[in-house]
């Protein structure tokens, strides 16, 4: 018979601690604007919370990677430190689109598909002189592509990608960092698992084409379905052209 542990800690907190005891940490309320307005926007206006992670699916062409090459480059020039991970594509296609849109800002790149490897050379980079006290963002493109090492092939399905997201989550929270992983769907704009994986993470950003409205059609719909830290449920219509995306519409959440 095993003996019952009465202390539990978790962050340093023994379970039954008064929350009005609590103290936040000071890197938690101090939000990161991305510098792009309506992405700040649909997270509330405030930005990124440090810690947390945002689910970013789409159909397919809708302009996920375009979106957060962009993202990646303002979050730069706010002066982030960010790294945009691809298993998608090679860095050399990669990097065509960044001189297509013209990306001035010089982010961090790689193509890692070993969950642990990424996060350990996340690490490596983090700590670098100058770079430590730095609000840090990594990209995924995408969660489909990781592994997380319990297989020698990289199978496991929808239990891989839980174990993914959930080994970037607790990266996140204990650094103060955030993330932004990418999911694929398929044209419907379903993904086995979502449902599962939405709950895992703290916001989820959707992107898609409109094809009701004739004088939006063809425009991207980004949209903010959840949103732990901020508001959610604005939407924005957004033109794609060679140099990225030019905001011409949006619904307010109120």
């Amino acid at each position: 018979m095993s003996t019952m542990k009465l202390n539990v800690k978790k962050d340093g907190i023994e379970f039954g601690t008064n929350i009005l005891k609590i103290k936040v940490p000071k890197q938690l309320r101090n939000k990161v604007k991305c510098g792009v307005d309506y992405i700040d926007s649909a997270l509330g206006g405030g930005g990124f919370t440090p810690s947390a992670v945002t689910f970013f699916t789409g159909t397919p062409g809708s302009g996920k990677t375009t979106m957060m090459l962009k993202m990646a480059d303002s979050l730069t020039k706010q002066g982030a430190l960010v790294v945009f991970n691809t298993a998608e594509e090679s860095l050399f296609q990669v990097k065509l689109v960044a001189e297509r849109l013209n990306l001035q800002h010089g982010f961090h790149a790689g193509q890692e598909t070993s969950v642990p490897d990424l996060l350990e050379y996340c690490t490596v980079l983090r700590n670098k002189r100058g770079n430590k006290n730095k609000p840090f963002f990594l990209i995924v493109d995408s969660l489909q592509t990781l592994s997380d090492g319990k297989y020698a092939n990289g199978g496991g399905g929808r239990a891989k990608d839980k174990r993914c997201l959930a080994m970037i989550t607790d990266y996140c929270k204990e650094h103060y960092a955030n993330a932004v992983v990418i999911g694929q769907v398929n044209k419907s704009g379903q993904m086995a698992g979502s449902n599962v994986l939405k709950h895992m993470v703290d916001s989820m950003m959707t992107l898609s084409v409109e094809e009701k409205d004739p004088d939006l059609r063809g425009c991207r719909v980004l949209q903010m379905v959840k949103n732990r830290f901020g508001g959610a449920g604005g939407t924005f219509f957004l033109e794609l052209g060679k140099r990225g995306f030019k905001e011409v519409a949006r619904v307010s959440a109120a």
